[in-house]
């Protein structure tokens, strides 16, 4: 694994998913959740915006094929103590959550987790089709973070700070982390971005907190962000 970083500050001018528990969780119940499945049935929600999935833990009657690839998983690479891990084989990515998280909608993603107490302390996935074959092919990684954070993540009214972007290659795969905080009059948050390219798909994790929480938990976010990965589909 190849990694390099380049640190500065910007502001505005410039259905086949599962979550493998930590192994060290004993209170965790025997029948492991092994797939969300989405679907715009009667159960879908429309609106002006689209259809918005709806969710539906699937449990129990796991069949042998199941779970082998649960098992090369699971313990190909040991979760991390208080974290649990979300894999969706039909969609092509993985990554960890802290392990009190909760599951949500998010509007416009793929799959999220808060924290159960602190709304704004999440995660959430989305992606989108790109004829791109790898994050590199997107341009220089400073000139496409800085214009990402401009351009799409942040509102007219916050100014973007970036302190950090890292790079690092996993299995042939390229992805870009970066550390951002977005400030307005009255409400500044900070986050970490993973961004990566495969599957004809262009992939985007965030993971963040309100800026007066980040320092406490900025390393255990960071976690989050750097085991974000992708699964050939």
């Amino acid at each position: 694994m190849a990694t390099t970083s380049l640190s500065g500050s910007w502001v505005s001018s410039l259905p086949g998913q599962f979550h493998a528990p930590n192994s060290s969780c004993s209170n965790r119940p025997r029948a492991i959740p092994l797939s969300i499945v989405k679907s715009c049935s009667k159960e879908t929600h429309l609106s002006e915006e689209g259809c918005t999935f709806s969710r539906r833990l699937v449990l129990a009657g796991v069949g042998t094929l199941a779970a082998n690839i649960f098992k090369s998983f699971a313990f190909a690479e040991e979760v991390p103590e208080n974290y649990r891990a979300f894999v969706d084989f039909i969609d092509g990515y993985s990554y960890y959550y802290p392990s009190d998280w909760r599951d949500f909608d998010f509007r416009g993603h793929d799959s999220a987790f808060k924290d159960r107490a602190l709304a704004l302390q999440n995660v959430r996935v989305s992606f989108k089709p790109t004829d791109k074959q790898d994050i590199r092919d997107l341009g220089p990684m400073n000139e496409v973070i800085f214009n990402l954070v401009r351009n799409v993540l942040a509102a007219p009214t916050q100014r973007p700070t970036i302190f950090d972007m890292q790079e690092k290659t996993v299995d042939g795969k390229n992805y870009w982390t970066f550390e951002y905080e977005l400030a307005s009059p009255n409400f500044s948050r900070t986050a970490f971005a993973t961004i990566a390219i495969g599957n004809g798909r262009y992939y985007t994790l965030i993971v963040g907190a309100n800026e007066r929480r980040w320092s406490r938990f900025r390393n255990r976010l960071k976690v989050v962000a750097d085991s974000f990965k992708l699964l050939d589909i």
